[in-house]
């Protein structure tokens, strides 16, 4: 990346961080549309977190590391979806209890496979490939903010590209979203509501497994609670973005740049450290008062 000004690192950086915001919140998103809460995107990224750069190590792959990553955030995903569909548990205490599970199993593993409850640290891992293209990186900030980022990065945008077209130009969209809205008329079809609903969660373990992935192998180590609230914030990121692809994108890229503004702020201005690296949660919080504010007063105007 050229010498630049400092707004140029900053959107940089912003682009790399909300990669895992983003995943996350696509895969919650087939779930909203198909009529669930899932607050279990926390612990989802978290397992997808652990055993990709666990199995990435083992492998000396970083791309079976992220599939079996994937694959152990798909398993997770599963039983959370059995157990909330199949048993009818309670949706919310079987996503909080799926987050603290993986909380729990991934110190306890770290702990008995490599003896240490604290960061661990893959020296000989490599690390992810960066994406360079000669010809954009000279082009003015274009080349600055969008290119030298890992291969993962730009593997986000294409899952939310995908997902957008499988949402509004499939079938198979076209029923998430119906057992949603309208599961009684799902059923009509002869379509069960419930068998969709395990497809959507299905697809969050996805995502969220590769999220989990872009944080571990980017630092080749793991790092325990590597997740830090970012699955809650991908959740208001649906809310924010309307539901829609291109909504979660906007939501997604205003909580990156304040995750970046905060590590570029440390050190950077004179108030306590504690209060810059909250500043992220803050602009969540925030966020979420005024879209509460704003569909209190859409109600109401509806209702008149």
């Amino acid at each position: 990346m050229s010498n630049s000004t400092f707004p140029i690192p900053l959107l940089h950086s912003t682009i790399r961080i909300m990669a895992p915001f983003l995943l996350a919140a696509t895969g919650g998103l087939f779930t909203e549309l198909a009529g669930m809460l899932n607050i279990a995107l926390e612990g989802l990224m978290l397992i997808g977190a652990f055993f990709s750069v666990v199995f990435a190590a083992a492998t000396g792959s970083l791309f079976l590391g992220t599939v079996l990553g994937i694959g152990a955030s798909v398993v997770a995903a599963y039983v959370f979806g059995f157990i909330s569909l199949s048993l009818r548990a309670n949706v919310f205490i079987t996503g909080l209890a799926t987050n603290l599970f993986a909380e729990g199993i991934t110190v306890v593993l770290a702990f008995q496979i490599f003896g240490n409850k604290g960061v661990i640290r893959f020296a000989n891992l490599s690390k992810l490939p960066v994406l360079s293209i000669p010809s954009l990186q000279r082009i003015p900030i274009i080349g600055d903010v969008f290119v030298g980022h890992n291969v993962l990065v730009y593997v986000s945008w294409i899952v939310v590209a995908i997902a957008a077209m499988i949402i509004y130009k499939t079938a198979f969209g076209l029923r998430i979203r119906g057992t949603g809205s309208n599961p009684g008329a799902v059923e009509a079809t002869g379509l069960s509501p419930r068998r969709y609903r395990m497809y959507a969660i299905l697809v969050s373990g996805f995502a969220c497994g590769l999220a989990g992935a872009i944080l571990s192998l980017q630092m080749g180590a793991f790092v325990p609670g590597v997740t830090a609230g970012r699955g809650w914030i991908a959740l208001v990121a649906i809310y924010l973005g309307n539901k829609t692809p291109h909504g979660i994108v906007i939501a997604c890229l205003v909580f990156g740049f304040a995750d970046s503004l905060s590590n570029h702020a440390q050190g950077a201005i004179d108030i306590p450290a504690d209060f810059v690296r909250a500043f992220p949660y803050l602009i969540t919080v925030a966020a979420m008062i005024a879209y509460s504010i704003v569909r209190h007063y859409r109600t109401r105007g509806s209702e008149r």
